[in-house]
């Protein structure tokens, strides 16, 4: 039996294992850096497969690196588990979580022959927080090579568009007042804020293609009768670049700030995690995995469909080593990602199917990768060493993990 084959054969003999994985996380949704079952669980199904397991990492409870072999190729197979508030797990990273298990106890028994480390990494908090990137910073990935995951999509994509991402929390402080008998002596936060976002309205038509921003209000005052002291937002800033974003970043917080200047309000942003950044898809790996998945029976609509951008922390990792990121399509349309109709998909048999494929895809992309002495040169020739942390103005002092804001 060739190596394909067995990858196969070994996700074969545990698919009912893997679908009731990620039918287990699905149920059990806990939100970013706090994903303690989702992490015990597929740290627990890699060491029962033969990987040591180091657990927490990167100063992050919910963190692990599992590895087995110990080749000079080695490749980095991302493991997502968080979920999203009321919704779930609205975006599948219960298949992602799954699908990176599947791969890598389908590669553990071949690392020898290949000539390879197979790492399967658990991340938290891509939905905010970017445990990846705190995990670059801290040498979780050194060495790696390569790095891949899957994503579940309305439609399979061989890539996923992806903006790069400042989050941040604003908050505005007032003077609180009677709001009829002694408004005069209010400064209202509220009001601070309205200005804010009338601005960004305005602001909008100025935008360049990619440019985006969207947010809520978290906190909007205690009672129609007092003027709010208080007022605080989460916001999202996107572009095309990191570069970019710096740019349309602080024309948003312009607008901000005129919310603080036009009531007398003080104004306070709140970084809640570090920028993500544009991805870079390694194309030789993105071909391979194509064409594996393919096999497997998948089909990548050409052109593609609902190719839209998002924004991920694996987009950090693509410009620090060879990457890919291709969605799974689980055919649910009109449902689609961060909606509770998407959540029901993420557990049905089309979800599970694709996870089995796309731990197959993996694994078969490593071993083509591993087989070619022309790609395995390449991709060995460099391996990561992280360079220390080097926080941006949108991202320094940015808490981390449970102790962050």
């Amino acid at each position: 039996m060739g190596p394909k084959d067995a990858a196969a054969a070994t996700v074969d003999r545990g698919a009912a294992a893997l679908v009731e994985l990620s039918h287990r996380i699905h149920a059990h949704p806990e939100l970013s850096f706090e994903e303690h079952r989702a992490a015990a669980w597929c740290a627990g199904a890699l060491a029962a497969g033969g990987f040591t397991v180091e657990a927490p990492v990167a100063g992050l409870d919910t963190a692990f690196v599992a590895t087995a072999g110990d080749g000079p190729l080695t490749v980095a197979i991302c493991c997502e588990y968080d979920a999203l508030p009321e919704i779930g797990h609205a975006c599948g990273h219960n298949v992602i979580a799954a699908a990176a298990v599947g791969a890598g106890l389908a590669l553990a028994p071949l690392a020898d022959e290949l000539g390879c480390t197979v790492k399967v990494l658990g991340t938290p908090a891509e939905e905010g927080g970017g445990g990846k990137i705190t995990m670059l910073e801290a040498g979780a990935f050194d060495g790696c090579n390569a790095a891949m995951m899957v994503h579940p999509w309305p439609t399979e994509l061989v890539q996923m568009p992806c903006l790069a991402v400042a989050h941040y929390d604003v908050a505005y402080a007032g003077k609180e007042a009677h709001a009829s008998a002694f408004p005069e002596q209010g400064r209202n936060a509220a009001d601070a804020l309205t200005v804010a976002q009338v601005a960004i309205g305005l602001l909008r038509q100025h935008s360049r293609p990619g440019d985006q921003v969207h947010g809520i209000v978290t906190l909007g005052g205690a009672a129609p009768n007092i003027v709010p002291a208080h007022t605080r937002a989460k916001y999202y800033v996107r572009s095309t670049s990191v570069p970019a974003l710096e740019a349309w970043d602080e024309r948003v917080r312009h607008c901000f700030e005129a919310g603080a200047l036009a009531t007398g309000c003080e104004l306070e942003f709140l970084p809640q995690g570090p920028v993500y950044s544009e991805f870079a898809t390694d194309g030789d790996l993105a071909r391979r995995y194509r064409a594996n998945a393919e096999a497997r029976g998948r089909h990548f609509p050409d052109p593609p469909e609902h190719a839209v951008p998002a924004s991920t922390d694996m987009a950090n990792v693509s410009l620090a080593m060879p990457s890919i990121h291709p969605t799974l399509g689980l055919d649910s349309l009109p449902a689609v990602n961060h909606q509770a109709a998407f959540t029901a998909h993420c557990a049905r048999p089309v979800a599970d199917k694709a996870l089995l494929d796309g731990a197959v895809a993996m694994a078969w992309t490593v071993v083509d990768a591993a087989l070619d002495p022309a790609e395995r040169s390449r991709l060995t020739a460099a391996a990561y060493r992280h360079p220390g942390p080097a926080p941006s103005a949108a991202s320094e002092g940015t808490p981390r993990g449970k102790d962050r804001a």
